[in-house]
């Protein structure tokens, strides 16, 4: 199956330096997933709150990219399909920590 919305995939900025939710929250966080239709940075569903899913559901933005590290990978949830994004990563900003 091939994703039908790499139309929704633009450079973004992130919205914070880890989970947004989770930083507000004092919550912890496994990986980071970052959208990249607004940028929102939130954590993947091995985290427990799953913000990144959450944020689809919320949003109906299709596209999420792993952040950190950037493994060059993505997701499309509307089609349940990996996409490769090894030559269209989200840059961190500097100073970022991992």
């Amino acid at each position: 199956m091939k994703c039908t919305h790499l139309s929704a995939i633009k450079a973004v900025t992130p919205s914070a330096d880890g989970c947004e939710e989770c930083l507000q929250t004092g919550s912890r966080w496994v990986h980071l997933r970052i959208c990249r239709s607004c940028g929102h940075v939130g954590c993947c569903d091995d985290s427990p709150n799953r913000h990144a899913t959450r944020h689809f559901h919320a949003s109906g933005h299709p596209i999420m990219e792993t952040y950190d590290p950037p493994e060059g990978w993505g997701w499309c949830y509307k089609d349940s399909v990996m996409l490769d994004l090894a030559e269209d990563t989200t840059p961190h900003p500097q100073g970022w920590r991992y």
